[in-house]
């Protein structure tokens, strides 16, 4: 089920490569993650949308332990947006005990190289790197009881089962990526 959404990446593209700080320590790149499925998310630390998810990416990370690793990353303006900053990344990872890998994109180019429009917006990866599934977690951001379909969940169970991602695309759901001045894609 296509929707031809306007997404820069396209259902079976290579992602882009990146090279960020984790606030874990060190530096990673797509290389850094050897589980099969990897799950590229844009996220930060104020975003209503972002917070709501959390727990539902944390979950997810410990459901599929062993098969996918999730990448949280950050590209925000931490200029205009304070509580976006590295050190703050660094105090929410501990204050909300995030299980998984939590990025800094300061120059906003890996955002830009992905197409990424709102936090959270999510890709899922097969084990060639290539994007499988790209939108929303599910279709209730305020309420995880209310949750009635998880395109995210579904495209990594089709891809561990060796099968074909039914749905390739979801519209996204969430705050806007805050651009640095002069650095917004359309600009």
């Amino acid at each position: 089920m296509e929707q031809n959404l306007p997404y820069k990446l396209k259902p079976g593209d290579s992602a882009p490569n990146f090279n960020l700080p984790a606030v874990e320590g060190g530096n990673f790149t797509l290389e850094n993650f050897d589980l099969p499925i990897l799950v590229v998310f844009f996220t930060c630390n104020h975003c209503p949308y972002a917070k709501a998810y959390e727990d539902r990416v944390k979950d997810a990370q410990q459901d599929f332990g062993g098969e996918v690793d999730f990448c949280g990353i950050n590209s925000n303006d931490a200029e205009n947006y304070p509580e976006d900053s590295f050190e703050k990344m660094q105090e929410r990872r501990k204050e909300r005990f995030f299980n998984f890998m939590y990025l800094h994109d300061e120059t906003q180019d890996v955002a830009k190289a992905y197409g990424a429009q709102v936090t959270p917006h999510f890709f899922v990866l097969d084990k060639d790197r290539k994007v499988q599934y790209q939108g929303n977690f599910d279709d209730n951001w305020e309420n995880p009881e209310a949750v009635n379909i998880s395109e995210l969940k579904n495209a990594i169970k089709a891809l561990i089962e060796g099968k074909e991602v039914s749905v390739k695309e979801t519209p996204v759901v969430g705050c806007s990526i805050k651009w640095k001045h002069g650095n917004a894609p359309n600009e």
